[in-house]
């Protein structure tokens, strides 16, 4: 089984930075891509930065040059540098993995607890 624990949230006055990571957790699994989702009160969850299994990289167009999406050497902890922030980075922001169980013939996403970024100013 997969954990997936965020850290780094908080509080940030525009034009600062944060750095969100996230770790999955457990044994026997094959990932596939991790990404950042964020989602603001009373709007859809949206796809902020993706990293498949081969180290490319994606990001939604209001992240593009400011935020960074990066991994450990063993793929299993991801990083979101972000920087720039504004007060529209506001939300609580998700760890997505999908992964595949060693036992299982399918990928399944899995989600973190999310870990909230607020920008003020």
């Amino acid at each position: 089984q997969v954990q997936l624990v965020e850290s780094g949230g908080g509080l940030v006055q525009a034009g600062g930075s944060l750095r969100l990571s996230c770790t999955a957790s457990g044994s026997s699994f094959s990932i596939n891509t991790m990404g950042w989702y964020r989602q603001a009160p009373g709007k859809q969850r949206e796809l902020v930065a993706v990293i498949t299994r081969g180290g490319s990289t994606a990001y939604a167009e209001s992240a593009k040059g400011r935020f960074t999406i990066s991994r450990d050497n063993a793929k299993t902890t991801i990083y979101l540098q972000m920087n720039s922030l504004k007060p529209e980075d506001t939300a609580v922001y998700y760890c997505n993995a999908n992964l595949r169980l060693t036992t299982n013939n399918f990928y399944l996403d899995y989600w973190g607890q999310g870990t909230q970024v607020t920008v003020s100013s």
